[in-house]
């Protein structure tokens, strides 16, 4: 078996971890400790994100998304095949490693997404983002994580929490979906869902795009169309 070649690592802001990019032959790993975060071989979940979302609100004009991680860009791309030319998708990129390893040993898995017109790149929070203003996105996607919980960043539970549910419902047009990704189920995040107000669908969609593989969860949750836009909750401190 060819042996795993490391090619580079990266803090993750806030002392958060260490990520490590590692490649095998054609297949790339990015690991936070002896966990694997994601996998060049299994894009399926990622890229249903993104298929899932823009079914929904791909036919609108001037799409907007905005997209929580890049990741190995499968989610992006999937947005890209998806949505109209007038599109924009905003991505935000905590780690800025992971925006150079796109661009230099991960540029053909990313096959010059990040080059498109519609794609805006932003290397920060993607929560400064979605609190920045009202009704700003037609869908949000999240990726930044295995899940509603901070594995890889204990500041990503604000994302999955009263508040931030309350964020996101609030950068959202009428209607905007908000899709988040996780490893598997989680009932007290599908309950938040509901107490917040949103439509929720919950997809099992698999790791591979065929039917082998781990089942991931996606969770679909729409706002109502008509509601009132709730201000974005204060938050105290930094950030």
């Amino acid at each position: 078996m060819i042996p795993w070649k490391h090619l580079g690592t990266a803090e993750i802001p806030g002392e958060a971890g260490t990520l490590r990019l590692l490649q095998r032959g054609s297949e790339f790993s990015i690991q936070l400790g002896q966990n694997e975060l994601m996998n060049s071989r299994l894009s399926g979940s990622e890229r249903a994100l993104a298929d899932l979302a823009c079914t929904r609100v791909g036919a609108r004009p001037g799409t907007r998304l905005l997209i929580g991680g890049l990741g190995m860009g499968f989610t992006l791309r999937a947005a890209l095949s998806a949505l109209r030319p007038d599109a924009e998708i905003v991505v935000a990129e905590l780690v800025p490693a992971v925006v150079a390893w796109a661009r230099g040993p991960m540029a053909d898995l990313h096959a010059g997404s990040l080059d498109d017109r519609r794609v805006r790149l932003h290397e920060g929070d993607v929560a400064a983002l979605i609190r920045a203003r009202p009704q700003a996105y037609d869908a949000i996607l999240l990726d930044v994580d295995n899940g509603p919980e901070g594995l890889t960043r204990a500041a990503n539970d604000g994302l999955y929490d009263k508040a931030g549910l309350q964020a996101a419902e609030a950068a959202l047009r009428p209607g905007g979906v908000l899709a988040v990704w996780s490893a598997g189920p989680d009932r007290a995040f599908s309950r938040r869902l509901h107490q917040a107000g949103f439509g929720v669908e919950e997809v099992t969609v698999r790791a591979h795009a065929g039917r082998s593989g781990a089942r991931h969860r996606i969770w679909l949750a729409t706002r109502r169309d008509g509601a009132p836009t709730p201000k974005p909750p204060r938050r105290s401190g930094p950030g």
